[in-house]
């Protein structure tokens, strides 16, 4: 092997070591940021609602669109604020898909918090985006700044770039 192969070999291990280690990672995520103040719009095969403690749990075929944002699941818990003015936090459950532009996240569950628009992934997180895809135990979605941040034993395969 040429000195020059080392070199670029030792270099490649070295720049991709943080990476591989690392136990968070900060990546944009969705091609424009989101307006959590906009309209969300459920579509459900049933819903229950509880006046008693202000839910409502929408089931069978979950999906939920706000602007370019679409996140489907089986179960999806709706926590309205205490003066009923408006959604404070969803809550889905048993398998998450999240969808923005181009980029998509599954997960076990998801929390949005719609005054903050955050969203809260966790369990056995993918990370979908093109060609490169990211897995973690948790990501933090803000949806204001369209970015993500995905934390615990991150993993991801850095794809070599093309020919030029």
């Amino acid at each position: 092997m040429t000195l020059f192969a080392r070199f670029t070999l030792a270099a490649f291990f070295m720049a991709i070591a943080p990476i591989a280690m690392a136990q968070g990672a900060q990546v944009a995520f969705g091609n424009t940021q989101q307006d959590s103040s906009l309209p969300v719009e459920v579509t459900a095969d049933n819903l229950n609602v509880n006046q008693s403690d202000g839910t409502a749990v929408f089931t069978g075929n979950v999906l939920i669109g706000q602007g370019e944002m679409r996140l489907s699941a089986p179960r999806v818990l709706v926590v309205y604020k205490d003066d009923q003015s408006g959604i404070e936090e969803l809550r889905a459950s048993g398998g998450v898909t999240l969808v923005s532009g181009e980029d998509a996240a599954e997960a076990a569950t998801a929390d949005y918090n719609v005054d903050t628009g955050v969203i809260e992934m966790q369990g056995d997180v993918l990370l979908v985006q093109g060609i490169n895809a990211l897995t973690g135990d948790r990501m933090f979605v803000d949806t204001r700044a369209g970015t993500a941040q995905v934390s615990g034993r991150v993993k991801t395969i850095l794809q070599p770039g093309g020919e030029n």
